[in-house]
Formats: structure tokens, C-alpha cells, sequence
């Protein structure tokens, strides 16, 4: 399984790498608002890739062809959609991948993974270089899973590779997927962090618990505490964690937020004690670092009523 794996997800990376190595030198710019609000390479297309949108058509995980992909794709997706369970040894919390991204990805309206492999290699700002899908997810194993690294080819990141590139096809590089926005919230307003308390115990407890520990990890995921994200992750930051809830909260009525309830819901939730990330001071290399990543500092300026928050908005 393992050569046929990396034979297909390797011709994937490379045509990638061919698609980036060409157009890198043409032009480059930095956009700090798009995904997690890290810093991506902006290129210039080819003309049929820039103009082409393709329709939201993810082939489906119950017909997966028999061969000798199959069972390396139906495990990328139970890695997917269960990794704190399907890869205990690697994640350090109680999330999945689903906790972000619903269905495993294929929720079209929640954070997409469709198509996902379009989008690399991709340069990210945070990291201060060009990443190639395997780092993208093993990024997401250190920060969002506060776990640690798959190896290069294990068969966790083969899978995950392999049902990613399943989940994509169809989908060239470059193409404009319009089911891929981001969920990060531009302006973000001064928040008010009793009023997000407040909201909390409205709208969120019930999914989310009283004490931000969560239900279960793909319908109610822990939002604060030792069992949630790291304070490294792109959530921990107030743009990502506001155009998220206000996307994507509550269920079944998304997008009944305003401005100021998300912002201050963003607060409540990130103003809680969470796994601290070892390495803040190695990310941004190049620089750019954004304000509102909201680590143990922050957390602490919040409690003790010190925190200035029109200097923490201020790059958004």
C-alpha cells in the first residue's frame, strides 16, 4: 500500500511544485487576511486556471472504487473525521479534524476540505516558508491537535494525503473553489468579554458545556481547557475565532450573529486557560506577526482588566 500511496499523493505534490516553482518569481504578495490570517502567496495564474470555477462535486466516501487506494482513502477519512481516536498516540486533546471541519471536510458550508490539495504547496507566513500538504497537517497535529508529528511516510499521513487527494479530484490547482471562504472576521469590534459570558451560557453550554470542556469531539468540541487547541493554533486567535463563530453558531442557525456577539463570544472563549504553544517565538521568522493571537499574556492582561484592545484589533 505504502508506495502506491506515495506514488499517487507524490504526483499530486509535484505537479504542485512544478505549478509553484514556475509562477513564485512572477509575483508574489502578501495577503494577511486570507485563511488563518497567515500570510499566502498570491500568484499569477494561467489564464484558464484563474477564470475556471468548479462546482462542488467531492466524489462520495461511500463509493470509493475497490483497488489498492481504497483502504488507504477509507482510513484518511477515519483519521479525519475521529483523529482523536484513530490517532491517539499523535493528538494531546480530545478534537478531530471534524471539530473544525464538519463531515470530515465535506461539509460544504463548514470550512471545506474539498479541494484542499489545490491550495498546495502554499507559502504561509506564519511558518516563513513554502509548506507542502503533509506540513500543513502535521502543523494542524502540533497546534490544533496539541499533539505531535506524524512521520513522513507513516501510514496516518499517507492516508490523510491519500483521502485528501480522493476528496479533491476534479478540482485542479489554481481553480477557484467558491465553497472555500475563509472564516476570518476583517473588522473585528472592541469586544466585551462579560457580554460574550453571558452569551455563552445562552447559546453555547448545551454543545459546549458549562466549563468549555465540550460533549464530544465532532458535535460539541472542547472550546477552552486541557482537552482544546493550544494557544499556537489559528482559532486562538480573535479574527479566526469570531468569522467562525459567526459563520458557523450556532448550529442550525449560522450566521444570526452580529459583529459584536461573535467578538465578544471570541474573547469569553480565548480569555480561558488553554494548552500554551512552546514555540510562539519561532513563528512569523519573517515577520508579520498578527496582535490578536491570544496567548497566556493576553489571557492574563484580560483577567486582570489591563488588556488594550483596540491595540490587540489593530492588524485586522
Amino acid at each position: 500500500m505504502k508506495p502506491i500511496v506515495a506514488g499517487v499523493a507524490g504526483t499530486v505534490l509535484l505537479a504542485g511544485a512544478i505549478f509553484v516553482g514556475t509562477i513564485v518569481s512572477d509575483k508574489i504578495s502578501v495577503d494577511s487576511n486570507v485563511g488563518e490570517q497567515e500570510a499566502t502567496v498570491q500568484t499569477q495564474l494561467p489564464t484558464t486556471a484563474a477564470a475556471q470555477s468548479v462546482v462542488y462535486a467531492p466524489p462520495s466516501i461511500e463509493e470509493v472504487p475497490d483497488g489498492p487506494m481504497k483502504e488507504a482513502i477509507l482510513y484518511g477519512y477515519e483519521l479525519v473525521n475521529n483523529t482523536h481516536v484513530a490517532a491517539d498516540e499523535y493528538v494531546g486533546n480530545q478534537l478531530s479534524c471534524t471539530s473544525c471541519h464538519a463531515g470530515a471536510g465535506y461539509d460544504e458550508q463548514t470550512s471545506s476540505l474539498v479541494g484542499v490539495m489545490a491550495n498546495y504547496p502554499q507559502y504561509i507566513g506564519r511558518s516563513g516558508s513554502i509548506v507542502t500538504i503533509e506540513e500543513r497537517i502535521n502543523g494542524c497535529m502540533v497546534r490544533s491537535m496539541n499533539g505531535k508529528k506524524f512521520e513522513m511516510n507513516s501510514d496516518e499521513l499517507e492516508a490523510m494525503v491519500a483521502y485528501f487527494a480522493y476528496i479533491s479530484e476534479g478540482v485542479p490547482i489554481g481553480a477557484k473553489r467558491e465553497w472555500a471562504g475563509t472564516s476570518d472576521m476583517k473588522n473585528v469590534p472592541i469586544p466585551n468579554v462579560a457580554d460574550g459570558e453571558e452569551l455563552y451560557a445562552q447559546s453555547c453550554i448545551a454543545c459546549h458545556a458549562a466549563d468549555g470542556s465540550g460533549t464530544d469531539a465532532n458535535t460539541g468540541p472542547a472550546l477552552w481547557g486541557e482537552n482544546s487547541f493550544n494557544d499556537g493554533a489559528g482559532m486562538a486567535r480573535m479574527s479566526k475565532m469570531a468569522g467562525y463563530i459567526q459563520n458557523n453558531m450556532p448550529i442550525g442557525a449560522a450566521g444570526t450573529l452580529t459583529d459584536q456577539e461573535a467578538s465578544d463570544l471570541a474573547a469569553f472563549i480565548l480569555s480561558q486557560d488553554r494548552p500554551e504553544w512552546a514555540n510562539h517565538d519561532k513563528d512569523w521568522p519573517k515577520g508579520g506577526r498578527p496582535n490578536d493571537i491570544m496567548n497566556k499574556e493576553k489571557r492574563e492582561q484580560i483577567k486582570n482588566g489591563t488588556i488594550d484592545w483596540e491595540k490587540v484589533l489593530s492588524t485586522n
